[in-house]
């Protein structure tokens, strides 16, 4: 694993920025620079599992380690879904369970900065190095109310 980090400074209230990352129609989104049909089955409370799936409801399975309203998420990723079936066991998902995705929100000269901290496995670094920043292109345009 190694660990990326990604920055997007947004002209909006830390408040309206958190409801537009964990809104359940702001969410699907912007991370559908990720995965068509993207979307979470959570209740954004820390220790809760959150489902990240996409339109062929696939996806990921993680806890949410930490939750601070406005300020902090932070996601452990435990596993996948793979045919409407989690997987937290089998040592494909054992390379990488314990990845964490953390996004901490500061307000900077009245604007708020978003600094996204992952665990990437060295096989997905070039994905994300250019799907996150269009994700957060969207995610500023949203909560600047440009999209």
């Amino acid at each position: 694993m190694e660990k990326q980090q990604f920055h997007v400074t947004i002209d909006a209230t830390r408040e309206r920025v958190w409801e537009v990352l964990w809104g359940d129609t702001t969410y699907p989104a912007w991370t559908a620079a990720f995965c068509a049909g993207s979307r979470a089955e959570t209740d954004w409370k820390e220790g809760s599992k959150a489902l990240f799936l996409g339109d062929t409801n696939d996806g990921m399975v993680a806890i949410i380690a930490a939750s601070v309203p406005a300020e902090f998420m932070s996601f452990r990723h435990i596993g996948e879904i793979k045919d409407g079936v989690e997987d937290v066991t089998s040592d494909r998902v054992k390379e990488w369970a314990g990845a964490m995705e953390n996004y901490t929100l500061k307000t900077v000269n009245g604007q708020t900065e978003v600094t996204i901290d992952i665990d990437v496995a060295a096989d997905y670094k070039e994905y994300f190095m250019t799907t996150w920043p269009k994700a957060l292109d969207t995610l500023k345009a949203i909560a600047e109310n440009k999209a």
